[in-house]
């Protein structure tokens, strides 16, 4: 759970490979790509041009590189080349990287094209929600705290937040203690000592925060079919406050 000073070295390592990732999405005109198109891509710019290693591909019999969730899939969205991005929707790429023994994990809702207002109102209240739980991490503070800034700021603006997934430990695994939850209570759950490092992604929904799973097994929906939104980093817990391990280059003035 608590990572030793050379251990976060390489994890950090790992964060900015991973944040370059997305950095390279960017760039994409994601209108028009097949979800198995991006699934490629990513795979070749993490393999080849980072040589490092894609830490979700046969994770759990997962075939695939990340998770790509369009519009009402909440997570766990499968890439298929039937799965086309369209002008409008919202997209979470959820993707993970290992290099050196070390793994990272992230993911970021994308707007493609002219999306509406209500979805870009949803997509920046998701990833808000997100900084607000960042800011809460420090040294003596609870995971409850976490939970309780990300729920409240989602309510407040009317949203519901997804309760049967959450953040975790991660390091040499890709998932370890402890469970970080998107709701809780300030005050209460694990007290947060320097060198933890853990995911915070909350997955916001526009409707209830009811979700159910697809026929394959994976995708995540919302159970009314109305829109879903995530954001998450790795972070780790410093003597003063946090540091994000994924942080991309866009992000440096909101954290």
């Amino acid at each position: 759970m608590v990572k030793t000073s050379d251990e976060l070295a390489l994890m950090r390592q790992s964060g900015r490979l991973l944040a370059s990732v997305f950095e390279m999405l960017d760039t994409l005109q994601l209108a028009g790509m097949s979800t198995l198109q991006v699934d490629a891509l990513v795979d070749r710019f993490i393999t080849e041009d980072l040589a490092a290693r894609p830490a979700s591909k046969g994770q759990y019999g997962f075939k695939h590189v990340l998770n790509c969730s369009i519009n009402d899939v909440v997570c766990h969205g499968v890439p298929d080349a039937a799965a086309i991005v369209r002008d409008g929707d919202i997209v979470n790429f959820d993707i993970t990287l290992e290099k050196n023994g070390f793994i990272a994990d992230s993911s970021k809702t994308y707007l493609v094209g002219n999306a509406s207002p209500v979805a870009k109102r949803l997509v920046r209240v998701a990833q808000e929600a997100m900084w607000k739980g960042i800011r809460e991490v420090r040294p003596g503070a609870h995971l409850g705290d976490i939970g309780y800034a990300i729920e409240r700021h989602a309510k407040k603006n009317g949203y519901s937040v997804v309760r049967e997934y959450c953040g975790h430990g991660i390091g040499r695994e890709m998932h370890e203690e402890p469970q970080v939850l998107n709701h809780g209570r300030p005050g209460t759950g694990v007290r947060l000592r320097e060198g933890m490092v853990f995911t915070i992604e909350p997955m916001v929904n526009q409707g209830t925060r009811r979700v159910r799973t697809a026929d394959d097994g994976w995708t995540v929906l919302t159970h009314d079919g109305k829109l879903s939104a995530q954001f998450e980093h790795t972070v780790a817990v410093t003597a003063t406050g946090v540091e994000v391990l994924t942080l991309r280059r866009d992000e440096r003035l909101v954290a």
